[in-house]
């Protein structure tokens, strides 16, 4: 039995896509897929050295590794990053669209609510959608190779409920889209792609490490397990998702936040 669960979750002789994988869940999540066996696509928009580090610490353990850049924002990019993958690889056996706009931290934290909005319609949603449905249409024209092959998205717990302020009325939308499309390409690509999508809660990234008391009390309380997740617990479901051990899940929406604490 053991060794029938390590076969289902290995991911040996496949090529995996990661989107927005120089730092945080995209880093994590590049890892996880190497330790599976992967072989991993490490993208990144301007991160170089983080991107090369994610790599380098991939080929410490084992792993192959490369990496592209493209700028999501650009339709240019986004098939020439589509076009670079499929002429690295014949087969690409998975693809995480993990790679979102960041307007929490650095320069982006002081756009305004409405530019800040802007930037994330133009990466996660419309950026998203255009590389999807490109990545999607590669999908189904490549050979057959056994199991079919899957992408997988990143929602936001709190986005079909809503939260308030201005970080609510920002990602509530822009992530319930991105939740949405990957409901639609499910149905779209099916038999040949698979579709899911992961919604973390309260994550301990970039912005986590700097939130003050108040913010890190609710993402405490706000859990029935009382800690922060962190890019490992968010990286582990990706992983999961696109191994053979989730062969017969498909367009569902995984939450990975220790369980919404809705205690008074």
């Amino acid at each position: 039995m053991a060794s029938h669960v390590e076969d289902s979750a290995s991911l040996k002789d496949r090529t995996v896509v990661v989107t927005g994988g120089s730092s945080g869940i995209g880093r994590a999540t590049c890892l996880h897929m190497a330790a599976r066996g992967a072989a991993v696509v490490v993208h990144y928009r301007q991160n170089e050295a983080g991107a090369e580090e994610t790599a380098e610490a991939i080929r410490a353990i084992g792993g192959e590794a490369s990496i592209v850049q493209a700028d999501l924002q650009s339709a240019a990019d986004r098939e020439s990053l589509v076009d670079i993958c499929w002429q690295r690889h014949d087969r690409i056996d998975s693809w995480v669209h993990n790679a979102g706009a960041d307007v929490l931290t650095g320069d982006a934290a002081k756009l305004s609510f409405q530019e800040k909005l802007d930037l994330l319609w133009a990466v996660d949603v419309r950026g998203t959608t255009d590389l999807a449905r490109r990545v999607g249409d590669r999908m189904r024209e490549q050979p057959a190779a056994g199991l079919p092959a899957s992408m997988v998205f990143i929602g936001w717990d709190q986005a079909p409920h809503g939260m308030e302020g201005d970080a609510g009325m920002m990602f509530a939308p822009v992530k319930a889209a991105v939740m949405a499309l990957s409901k639609s390409m499910a149905q779209t690509l099916a038999p040949d792609v698979r579709v899911n999508c992961v919604a973390p809660g309260w994550i301990r990234t970039a912005w986590g490490e700097v939130a003050d008391e108040g913010w890190n009390r609710r993402a405490i309380d706000s859990s029935l397990l009382q800690r922060w997740g962190s890019p490992d617990d968010v990286a582990a479901a990706i992983a999961f998702l696109c191994s053979p051990a989730a062969a017969f899940i498909n367009a569902q929406t995984l939450e990975v936040n220790g369980g919404w604490n809705r205690k008074p």
